[in-house]
C-alpha cells in the first residue's frame, strides 16, 4: 500500500538570486551526501571557520528555499541532502547552523538528518525529542 505525499516544490516562489544560490547549495549537498559521515563532518568543519550563528528565521528561510527548488530535498527521504544544503546555504551567507544526524527513539528504526539553531530543530514536522541525536557538527 502506498501513502500519498505532498511536497512543497515551488521554485517560482523564491526570488531569482536566492533561487540560484539554493540550487548551487543543493547541487553541492547532493554530491556531499554521497560521502561517508566522517568525510561530511570534515568538510563541514573546514567550511565552518568562525561563522556567527544563524537565527531561526535565517535558517528557516534557507530551508524553505532549498525545499522550494528541489524535489529531492522536499521529499521526506531527502533529509540528508536537504540538511546539508541548508548548512551550505547558511554558511555561504556567513552564518552557522548545527548539522545533526540521529535515529528514531521508538521502533521501527529510522535515521534522520536535520539542522538546529540554539538546540531547536528548524522547521521539522516531528517533536523535538522524536529523534535521538547520534552526532552533530556545529
Amino acid at each position: 500500500m502506498s501513502t500519498p505525499e505532498v511536497v512543497g516544490h515551488r521554485p517560482a516562489s523564491v526570488p531569482p538570486v536566492r533561487r540560484v544560490r539554493a540550487l548551487a547549495a543543493v547541487g553541492l549537498a547532493r554530491l556531499l551526501a554521497t560521502q561517508s559521515p566522517a568525510r561530511i563532518r570534515a568538510v563541514l568543519r573546514q567550511l565552518a571557520g568562525r561563522t556567527p550563528p544563524a537565527t531561526y528565521a535565517q535558517a528557516k528561510t534557507a530551508r524553505d528555499d532549498v525545499v522550494a527548488v528541489s524535489l529531492t530535498c522536499a521529499a521526506r527521504e531527502g533529509c540528508v541532502p536537504r540538511s546539508l544544503a541548508v548548512v551550505l546555504l547558511c554558511r555561504a551567507a556567513g552564518r552557522g547552523v548545527t548539522w545533526c544526524v540521529g535515529a528514531r527513539r521508538v521502533p521501527p528504526f529510522g535515521a534522520h538528518a536535520w539542522v538546529e539553531v540554539d538546540g531547536r530543530p528548524v522547521d521539522e514536522p516531528y517533536p523535538a525529542d522524536y529523534f535521538r541525536t547520534l552526532f552533530t557538527e556545529p
